[in-house]
């Protein structure tokens, strides 16, 4: 999809002394485009910032579910403010109605009632606010908006279930808690928590119902390691309200149940996978103790729909089809890309799919041939996302989000959205060319400009380390860094990739084996590691100092005091590593003696997630709510911008243009940041 913006659609935003900024801007500012703000004077003397709107950072109907019922797709939205759900209707291919739920940030979850009535969604949410995250929309009335029903506690709905009779369960997760298994009554309204069947478990993604039983599926697939349950299957006895362990001993060690079916007589099941593929299994219902397990080539098995006695499925690598019968997979073709898959049904001998790409395609397994319809083209509002990763250059800067990147060019205004699987969760620009970590599990990808087409995957490393968090660039050693978490198995890894020839490392554990690496930062070839532990036991916020090429530590520094609560993120400017911590923490560190000379609490403008960059010789950084810097010689925090507000999803970013134009999130809006402090 692409969209264009005229370049004089941009507000050049002005903000500081007042003569600096006449005198600097005046040739810039256009009349229809202009505002002034006064920004705060750092110690030391005044400043001029100017700041350049550049519109929405990604645009599109980005989604996270979808559910056939008839002959229509409703399909959930993701990180979009309002959620909503879409009624795309397959004859006319048009969008033909949508309900607005008005809370959390994406619907996982959908589910229908036997009769195709009531369309039942759970919504997943940053904090519980006490509403209600159980919906019902009634399909006889589309234009009537979806209720709230009811509200489980665990926060998260991951996954819904409705049984023959109409009673509703639901499973998720909140971090910190083990997950339960809850039962919306619609006869009377209320949800009631049935239990917790995995006291281990961090996360429930998947429910299934009878007449007379309950399968819920757990693991940890998000907070692995320091003692974590793996993949778990629970069968709930409805009528004694009792729980059974019914988990395959070979599933036992993938981190999770990804997906269950309930096709006739069988139970089938699936796993996301980690150090193994995952896996998919058939198991008989009238006894759970006999089933056939198949280890796929895929890293997730989802999306489970039945057709007759063939299973189908979606992958991260593509489309299957399982014969229950002969025990044979199959791949279904496709030509294209579908990209992540958030939605499957098999009607008829034809394959509806949702693509996180924004599109519906009507697919003919048997032939491979499709249609395929682009849902902001069918009527789906196309709508600012909250981001992921910031990279820039001189002519182009580039947004993440699900499944996509914005391209925005920097000369004519225009935006393009690339594709992309998964989530762009950092990315820098070198020599011009895009490099991207790419959630989950995919590795590193890259874009070219000036060669056209699509990002494409640049190098795979091993597929637990599944969460690139930073990437920076070593020019001593011409490597790309990227700093990584492993969510199924704690710890993680630093990732290590030369552009010239292509050589690749990934160092596991490189902290230790409960700290992942959440900031990196390079000096004279030696690369700074940031800890982080989101377990509750160990230590958190070590800084190792590593050699990238050799693959091994120099050294290490503990940090003292009210500074272990993990590392945010961290910069370098001459002999100093400036580091901020995940509950405001400030501290600088000397490299030449390897110790702490200075600390602060910055709590007030940076309570949470973070990021720096060293621009023009300044360290700034960048919260959810501020804009700052540090003074070079005093380390004094000053503010650049104010109430930012970044629209973010995994934490802030800002990157800097090789002009040291600083570029980060207001709002919605990609800004471009000309900051000329005067110490």
């Amino acid at each position: 999809m692409q969209y264009s913006r005229p370049v004089d659609r941009r507000r050049l935003l002005m903000a500081g002394g007042a003569l600096g900024i006449t005198a600097a801007a005046a040739p810039l500012l256009t009349a229809q485009a202009q505002a002034q703000t006064q920004a705060p004077t750092v110690s030391g003397g005044p400043s001029c910032t100017r700041v350049t709107d550049l519109g929405p950072g990604i645009e599109q109907f980005a989604l996270m579910s979808a559910l056939r019922i008839g002959d229509t797709v409703y399909i959930g939205s993701r990180n979009l403010e309002p959620t909503r759900v879409l009624a795309f209707h397959l004859p006319t291919r048009k969008v033909v109605a949508q309900t607005v739920l008005g809370v959390g940030h994406s619907i996982q979850a959908l589910a229908a009632d036997s009769t195709g009535r009531y369309l039942y969604a759970g919504i997943l949410t940053k904090g519980d606010e006490g509403k209600p995250n159980l919906f019902r929309w009634d399909l006889t009335t589309p234009d009537e908006p979806a209720v709230g029903v009811g509200r489980t506690e665990d926060r998260d709905i991951r996954d819904l279930a409705v049984a023959p009779d109409g009673t509703v369960y639901a499973v998720g997760g909140i971090p910190g808690k083990a997950p339960a298994l809850w039962r919306y009554d619609p006869a009377t309204g209320e949800v009631t928590k049935l239990g917790v069947p995995d006291p281990k478990a961090t996360l429930a993604r998947a429910v299934a119902a009878t007449d007379t039983t309950v399968f819920f599926g757990a693991g940890s697939v998000l907070s692995g390691g320091e003692g974590a349950s793996r993949a778990s299957l629970y069968a709930y006895d409805r009528a004694a309200g009792t729980f059974a362990d019914v988990t395959p001993p070979e599933m036992e060690e993938d981190p999770s149940l990804r997906d269950l079916l309930v096709a006739g007589d069988r139970l089938v099941v699936s796993t996301s996978g980690s150090t193994e593929p995952a896996k998919l299994a058939v198991m008989d219902l009238a006894d759970l103790s006999s089933y056939v397990v198949t280890t796929t080539t895929g890293k997730v098995v989802k999306n489970l729909t039945a057709d007759a006695d063939t299973v189908c499925f979606a992958t991260d690598t593509g489309l299957y089809s399982h014969a229950t019968g002969t025990g044979v997979t199959t791949p279904i073709a496709f030509d294209g890309d579908l990209g992540e898959v958030w939605g499957l049904d098999a009607v008829d001998g034809t394959l509806t799919v949702v693509s996180g790409y924004g599109f519906v395609a009507e697919l003919d397994p048997a032939t491979g041939r499709a249609v395929v319809t682009d849902l902001g083209e069918a009527g789906a509002p196309v709508t600012p996302q909250t981001t992921m990763g910031i990279a820039a250059d001189h002519r182009y800067a580039y947004v993440g989000g699900n499944n996509g990147i914005a391209r925005h060019d920097l000369r004519t205004g225009e935006v393009v959205n690339l594709r992309a699987p998964g989530e762009a969760k950092d990315a820098h620009v070198l020599d011009g060319v895009l490099y991207t970590g790419q959630y989950s599990s995919q590795g590193m990808w890259t874009y070219d400009p000036l060669k056209g087409g699509q990002p494409h995957q640049l190098a795979d490393f091993p597929a637990e380390q599944n969460r690139p968090l930073d990437v920076c660039y070593d020019p001593v050693n011409e490597l790309l860094l990227v700093g990584v978490q492993s969510d199924t198995e704690g710890g993680g890894s630093l990732w290590t990739y030369a552009p010239g020839t292509g050589r690749k490392a990934a160092h596991i554990n490189p902290v230790d084996a409960n700290q992942l690496v959440r900031a990196v930062a390079t000096r004279d070839g030696v690369a700074y590691l940031g800890g982080d532990n989101p377990t509750a036991q160990g230590p958190r916020g070590t800084i190792v100092a590593f050699d990238p090429v050799a693959g091994r530590e120099l050294w290490r520094l503990d940090l003292p005091g009210s500074l272990t609560t993990g590392t945010a993120a961290l910069a370098v400017r001459g002999r100093h590593l400036y580091g901020l911590t995940r509950k405001g923490g400030f501290f600088v560190v000397d490299l030449t003696i390897r110790r702490v000379v200075h600390t602060a609490d910055h709590r007030a403008v940076c309570p949470g997630f973070a990021a720096m960059v060293t621009s023009r010789g300044v360290v700034y950084g960048v919260s959810d709510t501020t804009l700052f810097r540090f003074h070079p010689r005093t380390f004094a925090l000053g503010t650049v911008i104010a109430g930012i507000d970044g629209a973010w999803y995994s934490g802030p970013h800002v990157n800097a243009d090789h002009r040291g134009r600083l570029y980060t999130m207001r709002g919605h809006h990609l800004v471009r940041v000309d900051d000329r402090p005067v110490f």
